[in-house]
């Protein structure tokens, strides 16, 4: 049986992945326009500017914001009956999250922080388009899980299957558990006043 977490920590785990989450996207935007900048900039001092601003945003928010939006949203998907397995798009967003956590850890961060060093020693940029695809596919990835995450669209997986209809046995297993209690508490009760009345006939 899947533990649940109680209303007020389900409220407040939802309350920390949905800022998480939109502050992650928020963060792309960011660096999004500030590789754009860089790249399109004639000045190198503007492109200095714009490349050691995304090595602090990727040396001091990308690591923490992505893995807290992967942890909180597992931990919630575990912790109610959502799963992390029983419907599509819960499935589907895991799995689209963990490689983009990956790839914005290990392989953004180093591309920026080769381009932060290049710009400070007045070299030139050779990935200044990467440092604009990469925040635009990372942009377009993150839309589409908060557009899934809203409309939650394509139903059940097969395990998810599996699990609602052992729910619905075991629900009405127990319904005709308790309808069969009660029926032979009505019983019962009918019969104590027979007997009662008969051994007051007797006396």
């Amino acid at each position: 049986m899947q533990p649940n977490l109680s209303r007020p920590a389900r409220r407040a785990l939802l309350v920390v992945h949905v800022v998480v989450s939109v502050g992650w996207l928020g963060l792309t935007l960011c660096l999004l326009a500030l590789g754009i900048a860089g790249a399109a900039s004639g000045s190198a001092d503007t492109a200095e500017a714009a490349y050691r601003a995304m090595k602090i945003f990727g040396d001091w928010l990308i690591a923490p914001i992505s893995l807290a939006s992967l942890l909180s949203g597992v931990a919630l998907s575990l912790g109610t009956p959502w799963g992390l397995a029983r419907y599509r798009w819960v499935y589907i967003k895991f799995w689209l999250t963990v490689p983009a956590v990956g790839a914005s850890v290990f392989a953004l961060r180093a591309e920026i922080a080769s381009a932060a060093g290049d710009a400070s020693a007045g070299r030139a940029v050779p990935s200044t388009v990467d440092l604009v695809i990469a925040p635009s596919v990372a942009l377009g990835v993150y839309l589409f899980l908060t557009a899934i995450s809203v409309l939650k669209p394509w139903g059940l997986t097969a395990r998810g299957r599996r699990w609602q209809a052992g729910r619905r046995s075991s629900g009405a297993g127990a319904g005709a558990g308790n309808k069969a209690g009660a029926r032979s508490g009505r019983r019962t009760a009918s019969r104590i006043p027979a007997r009662s009345q008969v051994r007051s006939t007797a006396g």
